[in-house]
């Protein structure tokens, strides 16, 4: 899938692709076109992710071929053990979790998962939780305390289910307990927006000692479509609405709101999702041994003091 600001740079792959062939099928030499038609990609490529816009990070955010919740976890952590239920009322495949090994450690990873085709996003209800997922994730949650194990969340929601069933089963208080809850945990808790991070969606498991952000996601209270169709009854505003709203993972930095940004390779993580995975695993390792070295009462006070300092309050 190409978007549409990828298109001078596939045309430029194209040419080398033929240039390539023309190469293999005569005697022609080549090499030194190929070579500085290979330059001029990188460059290319260099220059378009260095300026996206916030609706072009938005795009890159929602790439079908981005690795997912599950592709994080299997290919960071050994012995997997996925967990089901809320031992309320069903199992929500759209809130994944369970106990793994990562780097010799025991952590329980939970997030949100899509799929990768029709018929797993259905299955996945789009990534988009029920109630019975986020009473899930504060199961495991408090599963991971009971034992002193450290908890990674991934987040990856264009928002809670909106559906009239889950508000009948307290959609809202839900989220609101998963937020109370978060904040007293004593066992070190990493936050880590893998694509969306759409309204209480995402918070709902969002509250952590550190919360950090790939390159190209996004997080907000609402998506640019759902921020345009309210300011100007039109989803036609999109891109407007994202550069108002400024969502991305620099925006977030800079407003104190997020710890830290992961670096994607080079055209997004669809582009290499082995790499993506190796770079946040490293970064998960190295802050998991920053804060086992905190004392538990001093990083839940640390937590709540961050979250606390967000926002301008005027009086």
């Amino acid at each position: 899938m190409l978007l549409d600001f990828e298109q001078p740079i596939a045309a430029l792959e194209g040419k080398l692709k033929e240039m390539q062939q023309l190469a293999a099928d005569s005697d022609v030499d080549v090499s030194d076109a190929v070579a500085a038609l290979e330059k001029k990609i990188k460059d290319l490529k260099k220059e378009t992710y260095a300026n996206l816009t916030r609706w072009q990070r938005v795009q890159l955010s929602r790439h079908p071929e981005r690795p997912y919740t599950l592709d994080y976890i299997g290919g960071m952590a050994e012995k997997f053990v996925e967990l089901h239920g809320d031992r309320t009322v069903a199992d929500d495949k759209a809130m994944v979790g369970g106990f793994g090994e990562l780097d010799g450690r025991t952590v329980m990873f939970i997030g949100q998962q899509k799929g990768h085709n029709t018929k797993q996003r259905q299955f996945r209800n789009f990534g988009m939780p029920n109630p019975e997922g986020y009473r899930k994730a504060l199961r495991l949650m408090k599963m991971a305390e009971k034992f002193g194990k450290p908890i990674v969340t991934l987040i990856d929601t264009p928002g809670a289910f909106p559906g009239l069933e889950a508000e009948e089963r307290g959609q809202g208080e839900a989220i609101a307990r998963n937020l109370k809850e978060m904040f007293m945990l004593k066992v070190p808790v990493i936050c880590v927006i893998i694509g969306e991070g759409a309204s209480g969606g995402a918070l709902g498991i969002a509250i952590g000692d550190r919360v950090l952000m790939l390159e190209n996601t996004w997080y907000s209270v609402i998506s640019p479509e759902s921020c345009s169709s309210i300011l100007w009854r039109s989803w036609d505003y999109k891109e407007q609405a994202a550069e108002a709203l400024k969502l991305t993972a620099t925006d977030m930095q800079k407003a104190g709101l997020v710890d830290g940004i992961v670096k994607e390779p080079l055209g997004g993580a669809h582009t290499d999702p082995d790499t993506m995975i190796k770079t946040l695993k490293k970064t998960l390792i190295k802050t998991l041994d920053e804060l086992a070295a905190v004392p538990a009462d001093e990083r839940i006070s640390q937590r709540i003091d961050k979250f606390s300092a967000m926002g301008v309050v005027v009086e």
